[in-house]
């Protein structure tokens, strides 16, 4: 049966790519990213990869903050609470030394001020970086690292410290908080959890 042009011409958005959760950065490739990062006097970047690690937030939430959520006055903030676009609930994330001092360096040299965005667009259309402009920044630093940029994305920055977090800890319920899921179901899946426990129980146990 023949299609129409219309159709014809369309093709699906993943064909020819790996579909599948992102994977989450390796500690040596955190490192890797900072050191150079900071080399380089990469300062925005530097605040945005650092703030994208510890927040866990989806793109569309991170690239939507502004000063005032991460800063009080002169005072970094250890902490913050950030109402999810997606869900529209609440989720708390800790502000780690290293990412406070990145941010007051960005906001410091970028002269933001309390109400501004975190991270303004350098495009004149938008007011802030856009999910896009986002992920290709993300495509870039995965490019750097050497590693495949199949395997990676955006959701890597949101699953990296979560899935650190669970390995050490096994606390699937912490995991879940600190993601803003409503479920425990979302979290098993959203970290592949049941394969890789399976795994690694099975190469642990000698026959």
């Amino acid at each position: 049966m023949s299609m129409s042009n219309g159709n014809a011409s369309r093709e699906p958005w993943n064909k020819g790519k790996i579909v599948g959760q992102k994977a989450p950065f390796k500690l040596k490739d955190i490192w890797a990213l900072r050191v150079r990062l900071q080399m380089q006097g990469r300062v925005r970047e530097l605040a945005l990869f650092n703030l994208g690690i510890d927040s866990k937030l989806r793109g569309c939430d991170l690239v939507a903050l502004r000063v005032r959520d991460v800063c009080h006055g002169d005072q970094m903030a250890s902490r913050a609470i950030v109402m999810q676009h997606k869900t529209q609930r609440p989720v708390q994330f800790e502000i780690t030394a290293s990412t406070r001092d990145a941010l007051q360096t960005w906001i410091k040299q970028a002269g933001l001020r309390s109400e501004d965005f975190l991270f303004p667009s350098r495009l004149h259309e938008s007011p802030h970086l856009g999910t896009r402009q986002y992920a290709r920044i993300v495509g870039h630093w995965v490019k750097e690292l050497g590693l495949d940029p199949a395997d990676y994305g955006t959701h890597s920055m949101r699953r990296t410290k979560a899935t650190l977090i669970y390995r050490r800890t096994k606390n699937l319920r912490a995991v879940q908080l600190l993601l803003g899921h409503s479920k425990l179901e979302s979290t098993v899946r959203y970290l592949g959890i049941e394969v890789d426990d399976a795994l690694e129980i099975s190469e642990q146990t000698e026959i």
